[in-house]
């Protein structure tokens, strides 16, 4: 650890990741037709506020979730302006634990960190209707010795360390992030956020426990709140590092 480690936020998922697939290998059916049958119902709606707001299913998306707030927004790429505008808020039917990381397996938490979604993330298949891994434990729990697996956004409202929605949210923001796959964005970011990081609500975590690791998260919560892009994101000496991008990222 005395060489700087500096990962992109897809090869901090890819372990994980790489270890729950083997876990959770998905069955051939139903999981795609009931994911195909989830779009068909979502898409027209879909399509139709997409385009109010000048923004295309398949577009590049971004996923910031709150745990205090029990919200989960989601960003869409906007193709003249690069910049990933908000598209909607989705309450979080039910998210286990407390504020603060998930430190060990079975402590009942959601993590807290910044996670990267790819394709074999996706699990149309899943047990809680539609599904994906968020990759956790990546490079950065794992430096910290951060156990668990099996971590998710999915539906059918019931948590044990996931982000559980509703089968009818589950269902638009599954399609959304399919689409953003199929479309050729290569993953897609999700910072799951102990609360909204204004200045004022971090002045009241002044000398909490997670204070130093919450003064980290921030730094990308500002980038994007400044710039409208995801940052990019690496690893130094056991901190995240957020890296402004000025133009739109490469999918």
């Amino acid at each position: 650890m005395n060489l700087p480690v500096r990962l992109t936020l897809l090869c901090l998922a890819a372990a994980a990741l790489q270890a729950w697939g083997e876990q959770h290998a998905p069955s051939p059916a139903p999981g795609p037709a009931r994911a195909a049958a989830a779009a068909a119902r979502v898409r027209p709606l879909l399509e139709r506020a997409l385009a109010a707001k000048g923004l295309q299913l398949g577009d590049p998306v971004f996923i910031r979730a709150f745990k205090e707030e029990k919200l989960l927004e989601l960003f869409v790429r906007h193709r003249p302006s690069a910049r990933f505008v908000w598209f909607r808020s989705y309450p979080i039917a039910a998210a286990s634990g407390t504020l603060g990381p998930k430190l060990t397996q079975g402590d009942r938490q959601v993590p807290e960190g910044c996670y990267a979604v790819p394709p074999a993330a996706m699990k149309p298949d899943s047990r809680y209707h539609l599904a994906f891994n968020l990759g956790y434990p990546n490079a950065y729990d794992r430096i910290h010795r951060r156990t668990g697996d099996a971590i998710m956004i999915h539906g059918n409202e019931v948590s044990v360390g996931c982000l559980a929605m509703t089968d009818a949210k589950i269902e638009e923001i599954y399609t959304l992030c399919d689409a953003a796959l199929r479309g050729g964005q290569g993953f897609f970011q999700v910072h799951v956020l102990p609360f909204r990081m204004s200045a004022e609500r971090m002045r009241r975590v002044a000398g909490e426990p997670w204070q130093e690791f919450w003064n980290n998260l921030k730094q990308g919560y500002d980038i994007f709140e400044r710039t409208g892009v995801p940052p990019e994101v690496t690893l130094d000496q056991g901190h995240y590092q957020f890296h402004a991008r000025q133009a739109a990222p490469r999918i």
